[in-house]
């Protein structure tokens, strides 16, 4: 795929930014960001059918990784450190590699998104097996790191999905589902961490976020398998306790601290989670052993 096939490369519909005051650059950037969630709509059929099966997956044990290299890698590994504290999950249930290791996390790494054989490299220590997934996250959809790594995991049997911001590239030609924001071009020409990371960000919230539902994390809307890591959350989880059991709060604050979690105490006292909105969550779903 040539530079000048890639949306993500065309030249910005904006000139001499350099020229412009601060809120001409905000209003024009705004405007282009309203285009996002647009482009993330387009792909909900995509993104399902892709969560449908990574369901499937993770309920016989299946681990999901994301893959990337720059801006792209950065979403991946943030996305997955948020879920163990917001749905208490295990770290290596859903995990971030980036090209270059925890350097390239702040740093960049010279040429190591360009190593086709890297990617799975990378994975590998983590013994993969055929029922882990694989989402290579490339604005481009040409970055050989996360090619090679979803070339070689479908040929091992995992799931793999892409997400891009360029229609029917290299990556999606690789991965089962393709996942193709369409944002268009940037409003700094190529600078795919703007409208592309923001549609990037999205989509993993996306996924996660209904993984963790489907795969009963939460309950009611409520996240009660959250860790309590710190004061602002023991204090959301003994509120929660609090509403659902009628008793006062230090009382519920005590039985949260000796039970670790919302859904624990519940538990133990026969009781769910209502919704803030009075409507009860369908089914139960189911506990991911870990």
């Amino acid at each position: 795929m040539k530079l000048t096939d890639k949306i993500t490369e065309q030249p910005s519909p904006y000139s001499h930014l350099e020229q412009m005051e601060p809120g001409e650059i905000l209003r024009d950037i705004n405007r282009e960001d309203h285009r996002v969630a647009d482009a993330v709509e387009r792909t909900i059929p995509s993104i399902e059918a892709f969560v449908k099966e990574a369901e499937v997956r993770m309920r016989q044990g299946g681990r999901m990784f994301y893959m990337g290299a720059g801006t792209s890698g950065r979403l991946g590994v943030l996305d997955a450190s948020e879920l163990p504290p917001t749905f208490g999950v295990d770290a290596g249930w859903v995990r971030g590699v980036i090209a270059g290791g925890d350097t390239a996390l702040r740093n960049a790494v010279e040429r190591a998104e360009d190593n086709i054989d890297q990617g799975w490299a990378d994975l590998k220590p983590f013994r993969p097996t055929s029922v882990d997934i694989v989402v290579g996250i490339a604005a481009s959809g040409t970055t050989p790191y996360v090619i090679g790594a979803i070339r070689e995991a479908r040929a091992h049997g995992l799931l793999t999905a892409a997400i891009t911001s360029n229609p029917n590239t290299p990556l999606s030609q690789e991965a089962h589902h393709a996942i193709e924001t369409i944002v268009g071009p940037e409003f700094v020409t190529g600078s795919s961490r703007m409208k592309s990371g923001t549609a990037q960000k999205m989509v993993l919230n996306m996924i996660s976020t209904c993984l963790m539902i489907r795969l009963g994390r939460v309950k009611g809307n409520r996240m009660v398998n959250m860790q309590l890591t710190n004061a602002k959350l023991v204090d959301r989880g003994t509120r929660m306790v609090q509403e659902t059991l009628g008793i006062g709060y230090e009382e519920a604050e005590a039985l949260l601290l000796r039970h670790g979690s919302v859904q624990e105490v519940l538990s133990q006292a026969g009781k769910d989670v209502p919704t803030s909105g009075g409507v009860s969550s369908a089914t139960e779903g189911t506990e991911f052993l870990l």
